[in-house]
């Protein structure tokens, strides 16, 4: 965790080494690019100034490098406020998250004036959408034993993210400070099994949310001259043009690229020569959103531009085939052309399966490349106006950790391991299970009551969360049908069972021997009544 108060203006001897910190924006007015979202967030943390905004904490999205924690450290330190922040290097447990929100309520800077007017705390978390677990709290007594590092059984220290997104979302229902998270990606931190609306619903109630854009080339170029005169450095101005060029709109990247290029310049100016020097001996791996990378890549017109672009989007090959797959039917308005993609794909599909036999992995380029190829050129009307990829809800609600049991009961009845069922089964119960599916219906109970699944398996496939209303009233009828099913099933066995009985041939029994009693004198007879019934005499 670490505490920043705020600054004030100083040189740039003994300051950190690395340019990224060293020309960090301490005022707004060094900020460039996204103005709207940095006003939106001026007038929320205004609102801080007089009391508490209805939305008590700002989660800001965008990808890396765009300057997301200092827009709002920067305005912090404008306002005088101190910032507890606390990024992907910390701990970020309950207990962590804990003590930052009371850091936060009494922190105080050795050189607070006290007849000064009370100032806030900003508690800043970066990259939540890695902040692993899910909403389970972790007990108010081993919180407190974790802070004050008491309990040292094994065990009974809190690691990683334990508990952190439950304690976070408690942070933001009771917090008196202002709270900003910062993440690339919303989903992350929602989650991607099936419960990820509750927990959305959940965390947008107490959130105002702001998308980030990367800085366009303008903003670049004033950043780079202003960073080249800080340090005292020539340059010139075709060598900033480059610059912008060879950028992305990554401001981190910027900074770091123009540290690279000026070690070792001995007083020379930064030329144009230099930065393409640089830009081709050192090709950066950009990763493009999913959403704006799809959007570019449906308009593509050239192949050999799909295939490249294809490569910069932040998405696995076998998961953005999927993608591809799922948003086809709905962007293509073309027929032929919703054919000739899947043509297309099922090749990809088929070079992804051929990875495993391929030591060289050369299937994975060609994966790549005719997933390109699919969602491009494949169309043979060009895409005009905006469009709305979607997020495919097998993926989203893909969680087989959380199903092991389906799989378990699945791979018994199939017959198959359970990465075969997995992978071959599991994704058709899906579409047969849930309701916004062609073929869906949660209500049919039969495929799961024939597995022998329980109600929480169920809706587990049908993709619905069991803390609704209706999933419980669902459950309840799955129980209901459940005992109808066992008791005709019982029927049926008991049936079979009697039948078996019927059409077995009955064993032929051996001829007994007859005995001829002897009729006994009533002389002879005495108080001894003989042997009981069934009882056998020697004599």
């Amino acid at each position: 965790m670490k505490v920043d108060e705020p600054s004030k203006p100083c040189s740039f001897m003994g300051q950190a080494s690395d340019w990224t910190e060293r020309h960090r924006p301490r005022s707004e007015q060094l900020l460039e690019g996204n103005e709207v979202q940095r006003r939106k967030i001026r007038s929320w943390l205004d609102e801080w100034q007089n009391g508490s905004p209805k939305k008590k904490a700002l989660l800001l999205i965008g990808p890396p490098g765009v300057g997301k924690t200092t827009v709002a450290r920067a305005i912090a330190e404008d306002m005088g406020w101190n910032v507890i922040e606390l990024n992907a290097s910390d701990a970020r447990n309950a207990a962590a998250i804990r003590k930052a929100a009371t850091s936060g309520a009494t922190h105080r800077s050795l050189f607070h004036d006290p007849t000064a007017p009370p100032s806030r705390t900003l508690i800043l978390l970066d990259e939540v959408d890695h902040l692993s677990g899910g909403l389970r709290q972790i007990s108010q007594e081993r919180i407190e034993k974790a802070m004050t590092g008491d309990d040292e059984r094994p065990g009974s220290t809190l690691k990683g993210d334990s508990g952190g997104k439950a304690e976070l979302l408690r942070l933001l229902d009771q917090t008196k400070q202002p709270v900003i998270l910062a993440c690339n990606e919303e989903m992350g931190l929602w989650g991607r099994n099936s419960s990820w609306r509750n927990t959305r619903d959940r965390f947008t109630k107490h959130l105002l949310k702001i998308n980030f854009v990367r800085a366009n080339d303008e903003a670049l170029r004033r950043i780079a001259r202003r960073v080249l005169r800080e340090e005292g450095i020539e340059f010139e101005e075709a060598a900033i043009d480059a610059l912008a060029r060879t950028n992305h709109g990554d401001l981190r990247a910027l900074v770091r690229d123009l540290q690279v290029l000026t070690t070792g310049l001995n007083g020379e100016a930064l030329t144009p020569a230099m930065v393409n020097a640089h830009a081709e001996a050192s090709q950066r791996d950009v990763n493009v959103e999913i959403f704006p990378g799809l959007d570019r890549l449906y308009r593509e017109r050239n192949s050999e531009v799909a295939a490249a672009l294809i490569r910069t989007i932040d998405k696995d090959p076998s998961e953005f085939l999927n993608w591809v797959h799922w948003n086809n039917a709905s962007l293509f308005t073309d027929s032929p052309s919703v054919r000739r993609g899947t043509r297309t794909l099922l090749q990809a599909d088929r070079a992804m399966m051929g990875r495993f036999l391929n030591t060289a992995h050369r299937s994975t380029y060609w994966t790549q490349h005719l997933t390109a190829l699919a969602a491009s050129t494949a169309n043979a009307v060009p895409l005009e106006g905006r469009i709305f990829p979607s997020y495919p809800n097998y993926l989203r609600r893909r969680a087989p950790a959380g199903r092991s049991s389906i799989v378990e009961k699945l791979a018994e009845v199939c017959g198959t391991n359970q990465s075969t069922t997995r992978e071959e089964f599991l994704q058709p119960l899906f579409a047969l299970m849930q309701d916004d599916q062609p073929l869906g219906n949660s209500s049919d109970f039969d495929i799961s009551l024939g597995l022998g699944l329980s109600g929480e398996e169920h809706l587990s496939l049908a993709g619905l969360a069991k803390t609704r209303r209706s999933s419980k009233a669902l459950v309840k009828a799955y129980e209901e049908a459940e005992d109808v099913h066992k008791e005709a099933l019982m029927m049926r066995l008991e049936e079979e069972r009697s039948k078996a009985l019927t059409s077995e041939p009955k064993p032929q029994q051996e001829p007994r021997e007859s005995v001829i009693e002897q009729p006994e004198d009533e002389e002879t007879q005495d108080d001894d009544k003989g042997p009981s019934p069934g009882q056998m005499t020697l004599f």
